[in-house]
Order: structure tokens, then C-alpha cells, then sequence
């Protein structure tokens, strides 16, 4: 059973915040079609809620093609609705995704400012490898990840491919150290946290360790991941009832994708992270790879090595698929003709 902090959320004034200007997996893969809730201003149609692709004799997935999305591999992020609150010029495409080119102290700024004013959701969503594959491969997913308010360079071999495409991105900013400096911040601001996702004890244990770090914020609620589509609309009133100012949404992808980009506004939450397997390593059942191996690019092979049996596989067909696309985009760039 989720546990739930006490009493009613606070005002801004009665809890002290300050008013400076200071510069893994869900176990549900069926539509929820039970869950009435109220249509999303910022979204064009209702995505696949937490639907997860339907896979044929080989694996490949058999989704059926949106309007809203273009035919797999062709074009992918051209007409699609972008994010009406991305400033002008700060978005490029990026292998069909799109990618915004701020650093971190910018991105914590403008979060910081959308929290003091209450002016969310803001939906922010991460492109690796893994998710280059999923823009190919499902229809939804362009759609989903150009509504966002915010798509960041999370696998740090995006920026020498990014390099190459002539786009240069101020910086890497990955999911798990996002998560890190947000709760720093939410420390600093006495902000609320709310962290849906994983298996209990893993979310309990994060939490624990969040308490224990950064003990001036608030934990508004958490809960694990495990529900059925029928519970889909009392988890996503538990979490509004809460009113966190940051949610955590340790899921899978895509699934973490389609629930943020379904539901942000439901939810109540003004800054919306999806954050994968990084509740696990809060919780100090998994390691990060060092440092080292991160600036190298190689943080994935860390992370087959840990898990061979579930990770060898995936990276081994994302990484293809990306390099394919990545290929098709580079031949375009030097012949000025689509491959």
C-alpha cells in the first residue's frame, strides 16, 4: 500500500519558501481506457496511454501509424506539434527528436521560476539512444517527445553525433543527475517532491535516503509503479491530491513517456521528470558507472556488464537502429539528399 504524508499541501508563505531569485518499471502495458480524465490543453490528441508496443514474431513492434505521427524512419518530427512554451530558436531536430540547447543552470532557473509561480506542467523527457530507436520504431513517440516542454541530451554519445550534424549542445544533462539537482533545489526552496514508480521497497528506500540528504524539502507522497489500468485513475488522483511541486516518475520507457505526456496536466505537478531505473540507484541497489566511464561515453557498458541478461540485447538493437539513423542523417548532411 502507498504511504502518503499527512495534511493538506501548505501556501508558500506558511512553509518558508524562499522568494530569491537564485540564478523501474510498471507492471501494466494494456490502455487505460477506464480512466476518465479531463483532455490535456497541450496536447492535439490522446496518446496511447501506458500501452506498450505490441511486438510480432520478431520483436518488431506492430503499432498502428497516428495521424499525428509520420510512417517509421521518414521525416519524424517534421509537423509535429511542438511545446508552445519552447523559446524560439532553442529547439533543433536531432535525428528526429527533438533536443534543446540550454545548459543546466539555465534549465534549473526557468524550473525554478515555474514552481514559484505555479505556472506548469512542465513535461521534461531525455534523448538517448534508446529513445532515437523508439522516435524510429513507434508511432507515438515523435508526437509525445516534440509536446514537451523540455528534451535533453541524456546519453553523453549525443553530443559528438550531434557534433558531427553541426548542431553543438552546451552540455550533457542526464536523467539521474537532473534528478540530483532537483532535489537540491527542492531542498533550497523547501519545494515538494512526489516519487511514483519501481517496487516498494526500492521507492521507500529512495525515499529514506532523500529524507536523510535533503532534509528541507517535503515529501508530498510516493508509491511503487505496480498497479493495474483500473487503479490508473486513483493513482493519478492520489498524486494531484498531493500537489507536488516536482514529480518522479521511475518507470519504464516508453511507458514513462506516454503517462507524463497523457496525464501532466491531470497530475497537478509543475515540473514532471521521468527518471527510469534512477530510484534504484538512490536506493543503493544499483551502481553508476564512474565518472570516467560516463565522460566516455560508455556509461551503457557499465550497465550491460551489471546486467548482462536484461541489458546486452537492448543496447546492442538501440544502439544499431541509432547508428542507422544517425548514418542516414550524416549521408543527407554531406549529399543534401535523403538516403
Amino acid at each position: 500500500m502507498a504511504q502518503w504524508a499527512a495534511g493538506a499541501r501548505r501556501s508558500k508563505t506558511e512553509d518558508g519558501r524562499p522568494k530569491t531569485d537564485l540564478a523501474w518499471t510498471m507492471n501494466f502495458e494494456a490502455r487505460s481506457s477506464k480512466l476518465e480524465a479531463r483532455p490535456s490543453p497541450h496536447l492535439t490528441q490522446p496518446s496511447p496511454l501506458l500501452q506498450g508496443a505490441e511486438r510480432g514474431q520478431h520483436g518488431r513492434p506492430r503499432a498502428a501509424a497516428s495521424a499525428l505521427s509520420p510512417q517509421r524512419g521518414e521525416g519524424r518530427g517534421e509537423g509535429c506539434e511542438p511545446s508552445p512554451q519552447v523559446p524560439t530558436g532553442r529547439r533543433v531536430n536531432f535525428l528526429g527528436c527533438p533536443l534543446d540547447l540550454l545548459t543546466s543552470a539555465q534549465l534549473l532557473e526557468e524550473l525554478r521560476q515555474a514552481i514559484d509561480t505555479r505556472s506548469g506542467p512542465r513535461v521534461i523527457q531525455f534523448v538517448n539512444a534508446n529513445k532515437v530507436a523508439q522516435v524510429y520504431e513507434l508511432p507515438d513517440m515523435g508526437p509525445i517527445m516534440w509536446r514537451a516542454h523540455y528534451v535533453l541530451a541524456d546519453g553523453q554519445p549525443m553530443l559528438p553525433l550531434a557534433r558531427m550534424l553541426g548542431i553543438h549542445v552546451p552540455e550533457r544533462i542526464d536523467g539521474i543527475g537532473l534528478m540530483g539537482k532537483l532535489l537540491a533545489l527542492a531542498d533550497l526552496h523547501r519545494y515538494s517532491v512526489f516519487l511514483l514508480g519501481a517496487k516498494q521497497p526500492v521507492v521507500e528506500a529512495c525515499v529514506d535516503r532523500i529524507r536523510r540528504e535533503f532534509p528541507n524539502l517535503r515529501i508530498a507522497g510516493f508509491r511503487n509503479g505496480y498497479f493495474s489500468p483500473d487503479q490508473a485513475a486513483e493513482v493519478v488522483a492520489q498524486v494531484r491530491a498531493a500537489r507536488p511541486d516536482i514529480l518522479f516518475l521511475g518507470m519504464g520507457s516508453p511507458m514513462k513517456e506516454r503517462f507524463a505526456d497523457r496525464y501532466a496536466t491531470e497530475l497537478g505537478a509543475t515540473v514532471i521528470q521521468g527518471v527510469g531505473g534512477s530510484f534504484d540507484v538512490w536506493a543503493g541497489l544499483v551502481k553508476r558507472a564512474p565518472v570516467w566511464l560516463q565522460r566516455l561515453g560508455l556509461e551503457w557498458l557499465y550497465r550491460v556488464l551489471q546486467e548482462p541478461k536484461r541489458m546486452a540485447w537492448r543496447y546492442a538493437r538501440t544502439n544499431a537502429i541509432c547508428l542507422w539513423v544517425f548514418a542516414r542523417a550524416l549521408a543527407k548532411r554531406w549529399t543534401g539528399r535523403r538516403v
